[in-house]
């Protein structure tokens, strides 16, 4: 609760917003930290005595509650944000990302996350963390990411925050 607040809206730009996500999909994150295939400190520390019961109780907990919905701040770079989520980058065969995570960023159950409304930090940090290989929990990502610059990263992330 201290990181991402009883109702699954973290107020800490680097946290995710929890609320609303994919059960399925925050029981494999747990998981994954629990069993070492995704790192952070915190986390790591967290999920230790956590059984796997434990684990599914809080996802469907959290997911349960609604999310507050974000909002772009970026005026000149949401216009590409918004055509690197919507069309990709053909050229350089960077898909869409509405192809996997839906057009108003609500992604598909237990296959992949929802992401409007996240902060665009936390977007941007999990990008780079792809990016750089040190987030590796998702090989379609990490092929993804890796293709992504620093300018575009930050643009998809913000107007990844103002989907609803």
């Amino acid at each position: 609760m201290a990181c991402h607040n009883p109702d699954g809206n973290s107020v800490i730009a680097l946290n995710p917003k929890l609320a609303q996500q994919h059960p399925e999909y925050v029981l494999k994150q747990l998981l994954d930290f629990k069993a070492g295939r995704r790192k952070d400190p915190s986390m790591d520390a967290m999920v230790l005595p956590l059984s796997e019961e434990d684990m599914r109780n809080v996802a469907w907990f959290v997911t349960s509650k609604k999310i507050q919905p974000g909002f772009a701040t970026d005026k000149d770079l949401v216009g590409l944000g918004e055509k690197i989520y919507r069309g990709g980058i053909a050229d350089r065969m960077i898909p869409a990302c509405a192809g996997c995570h839906s057009p108003n960023g609500a992604g598909l159950p237990s296959q992949y996350p929802r992401l409007g409304g996240q902060h665009a930090e936390y977007t941007t940090k999990q990008l780079t963390a792809f990016r750089d290989g040190t987030r590796t929990n998702n090989a379609q990502m990490t092929d993804v990411a890796a293709k992504l610059n620093d300018r575009e990263i930050k643009a998809v992330a913000d107007y990844i925050s103002g989907l609803r």
